[in-house]
């Protein structure tokens, strides 16, 4: 089994460190190369949907890894560059508002998926999906995890990578539209969101199938 980074608790107390090891699982199932895929903004009314994918060492532990909608943007941004490090090998891809529309949210996010896994550098011999269905990846067998990232480690990693490669996306496009104040709600239909949209109306970034307006299914028919 291919392995990278240090053993012992590099990151926080003993305590810290067993109370993470309880609350998050190494692997579904030990010897055996696995992946831990998720992904960020399935909700949103603007922007990509974002995978990422993510081989972790035997031994890595961080005390403060969590499913990334647990974690504050403090704690989000300092455990992604401690996962790039560490990691065996970890990819991240999106698929774009226009493929969204023509093949729908849920298929764009196992897309998105599908081309993280095709960028790793090392080849998994299993897949640990968040959520309860996946498109199944060529010649890998899964497992699908409901709440996976609260669960184990490599799918937490995934969903935190994923989140923090969607925001800064989020805020690089902000600058192109401020108006729609995605520095704040990087396109989650927030009621400020929904009132530029309004005001200014959708912009190429936004997903034309989805309901921009509470009172409109589609600003674009």
């Amino acid at each position: 089994m291919h392995q990278s980074g240090k053993r012992g608790t590099p990151y926080g107390s003993r305590s810290q460190a067993l109370k993470s090891r309880i609350n998050l699982l190494s692997f579904k199932e030990p010897n055996r190369i696995e992946a831990g895929c998720d992904e960020a903004g399935r909700g949103c009314l603007a922007g990509p949907v974002f995978a990422a994918a993510v081989i972790l060492p035997e031994g890595f532990f961080h005390p403060q890894l969590n499913d990334s909608k647990q974690l504050n943007l403090k704690q989000r941004e300092l455990l992604r560059p401690v996962i790039e490090a560490s990691a065996i090998a970890w990819a991240v891809a999106s698929v774009d508002p226009e493929e969204i529309d023509e093949i729908n949210i849920l298929n764009a996010s196992f897309l998105a998926m599908h081309r993280a896994l095709g960028q790793l550098k090392i080849i998994p011999e299993f897949l640990l999906i968040d959520g309860n269905r996946f498109n199944p990846y060529p010649g890998i067998p899964h497992s699908c995890e409901i709440r996976g990232d609260g669960r184990f480690m490599s799918i937490a990693a995934a969903s935190v990578l994923a989140k923090t490669h969607r925001d800064d996306f989020m805020l690089k496009i902000h600058e192109e539209y401020p108006s729609y104040l995605w520095d704040h709600n990087r396109g989650y239909p927030t009621r400020e969101h929904r009132e530029a949209i309004r005001a200014a109306g959708p912009c190429p970034y936004h997903r034309k199938t989805f309901r921009l307006l509470d009172d409109q299914l589609s600003l674009f028919n």
